[in-house]
């Protein structure tokens, strides 16, 4: 039997983020529920969210924001071979997301699979994505981060409907020769999975707020640490940190503790809300159209949530 044998490393070629137009303010939720924009700043840092239309689906904003990072790429339709979606909001499991985005944008062809890993889900997939390039499984990735969360929230839910919110965020991953997307970190506490848990399919998400933020506060870290270490970086060195945009407070307590202070933190949570698995791309996304990190700078990533899984990576800046 024949290994196959790919690229010596894998990189990011291209990032690309898409938000839906239409915007739910805090003072929008207090109109309908027991809630005031100081209390909903305070304590989970957003001002305002964007939210998907009626007819807007997953596969939609998924597909707008691949086809933004394909074109930044410099890559065409012809030169993907894989596309990786990561989502955990799709109103039906059949079909997968990634082969309806992969036809959509012309991608003849590819391998076509879907990532559930909730919030975490963007780093799970583009580690499989980085892995596949070295592997020589794949040339070049597509991978999608995309969420559209307002379906699965009771809006009278003070707890989750002022948190939650839509969007998505891609990036082109292709070979290398040297390595752009250090090793992962991942793992899970499976043991507390029902802090986070739609329980079938006639329900709405429910969180525990309390025990989300204890862990994601004493846990993370050491994770994000050791991503640094296995990718031969040190904090110092890191010119962005970027987390899933859970909750402002669990963003900078977590960045205090990692010891990068030079850092850009990305804090794409007060304007965009929490978008699970598309929050990691579409903050870097936007963080690159604004000039904040440059090409070839080295940004942490640190995926957490439901499940309760985590996964983080170094990765260059395209």
């Amino acid at each position: 039997m024949r290994i196959q044998r790919g690229a010596p490393g894998a990189k990011v070629l291209a990032f690309g983020g898409y938000q839906p137009a239409g915007v739910v303010t805090n003072d929008d939720l207090a109109k309908t529920i027991d809630t005031s924009d100081e209390w909903i700043q305070s304590r989970v840092g957003i001002k305002e969210r964007r939210i998907a239309g009626p007819e807007e689906t997953d596969v939609d904003i998924a597909v707008q924001a691949g086809g933004k990072a394909l074109a930044a790429s410099g890559l065409s339709a012809g030169d993907i071979d894989l596309v990786v979606v990561a989502t955990c909001t799709l109103e039906a499991q059949i079909p997968n997301a990634a082969a309806r985005v992969a036809h959509r944008l012309g991608i003849g062809a590819p391998g076509a699979f879907d990532v559930n890993a909730a919030c975490a889900g963007f780093c799970y997939a583009l580690a499989a994505a980085g892995d596949a390039v070295r592997a020589g499984s794949a040339t070049n990735v597509l991978v999608v981060g995309t969420e559209k969360l307002s379906q699965w929230v009771d809006w009278t839910d003070r707890a989750t409907c002022v948190i939650f919110a839509d969007g998505a965020g891609a990036a082109v991953v292709g070979p290398a020769e040297t390595p752009g997307i250090g090793p992962v970190v991942w793992g899970s506490s499976g043991d507390r999975s029902d802090a986070i848990i739609v329980r079938d399919r006639d329900s709405f998400l429910q969180q525990e707020g309390q025990t989300v933020f204890r862990w994601a506060t004493t846990a993370l870290h050491p994770v994000a640490k050791e991503a640094c270490e296995r990718a031969g970086v040190h904090p110092s060195e890191l010119a962005a940190f970027v987390p899933h945009q859970a909750n402002l407070r669990i963003i900078e307590a977590i960045a205090r503790r990692l010891g990068a202070e030079q850092a850009v933190i990305a804090k794409d949570i007060v304007l965009a809300g929490n978008t699970s698995a598309a929050s990691i791309p579409l903050a870097l996304s936007r963080m690159i159209e604004r000039g904040e990190v440059r090409s070839g700078d080295l940004a942490l990533l640190l995926g957490f949530g439901a499940g309760l899984t985590y996964a983080g990576q170094v990765v260059e800046i395209p």
